[in-house]
């Protein structure tokens, strides 16, 4: 009989400084969420993601989630495996944690939780190299030490409009209307929520040649500086019509009349 593969699993979980509350919100919903993850101090300098691996090691950790924080609040994420990658960088939207959520759904702090993929990430390579470290990273090993023997809930990743989703849902035996009736499996929604956007995929961890870069991906601070432009546009535009109408004024203005008021009592 051969033996069983052991899942021996586990994350590091850091952030880089000048996260804001949201941001340390979401990450504490996921440790909840997961009961294999370390957290470590903030990277105090953006620029040394080469330490990332280093600093996985020294924790006995061969996955790393890493919040890296921008300017006006932008949010990126990289899930790496460490220390030989691959690793992937995804802008975070749409985050929505449980304090403001406020579901009915709950479970216990601890559990392993079903991870889930859509079908959608077997279409593409850059989708099934995305399952596979999602599914290393999200997977709690069933010898995890803060891990409890019980699976309540399910982790589902979707992909829809070239982004992945993310939403975690309570597994309910019995209905809450009839807890003595006969049972009856259905799911609510707990908490937390994000969007991820994939942006690039590279071979090693945070750095190495480049395996997928997402074309359709547009910065945010491009996003702002193309708003900018459109207002500065708007008021060209706006100063170019008063200058036009000024112009058209001087077109229309008549010669004084040789017997004008002025010319004759002059």
């Amino acid at each position: 009989m051969r033996p069983r593969k052991k899942n021996k699993q586990r994350v590091l979980m850091l952030s880089s400084r000048g996260v804001t509350h949201r941001m340390r919100h979401l990450m504490n919903d996921i440790e909840v969420l997961l009961p294999h993850v370390k957290k470590d101090a903030k990277l105090d300098s953006k620029s040394q993601l080469h330490l990332l691996p280093e600093l996985a090691d020294l924790n006995n950790c061969n996955n790393t989630l890493y919040f890296e924080a921008r300017r006006h609040e932008d949010l990126y994420l990289w899930a790496a495996k460490t220390p030989n990658g691959p690793s992937i960088k995804m802008h975070v939207q749409n985050i929505h944690t449980m304090d403001e959520l406020k579901m009915t759904g709950n479970c216990l702090k601890g559990s392993r939780g079903i991870v889930s993929f859509d079908k959608a990430f077997e279409e593409t390579d850059w989708g099934r190299l995305t399952k596979e470290v999602f599914t290393h990273i999200f997977c709690v090993p069933p010898q995890a030490r803060k891990a409890k023997p019980f699976i309540d809930h399910v982790l589902t990743f979707s992909i829809v409009d070239g982004k992945i989703w993310f939403r975690n849902y309570q597994i309910l035996e019995k209905d809450p209307l009839q807890p003595n009736g006969p049972p009856q499996t259905s799911m609510v929604e707990i908490g937390p929520r994000f969007v991820l956007t994939p942006i690039r995929i590279f071979e090693g961890a945070f750095s190495g040649a480049t395996v997928f870069s997402n074309p359709e991906f547009v910065s945010p601070a491009a996003v702002r500086s193309a708003a900018k432009r459109a207002k500065g546009d708007k008021y060209g535009m706006r100063k170019q019509a008063q200058q036009e109408r000024s112009d058209r004024q001087e077109l229309r203005r008549l010669e004084e009349d040789e017997l004008a008021v002025p010319k004759v009592f002059a």
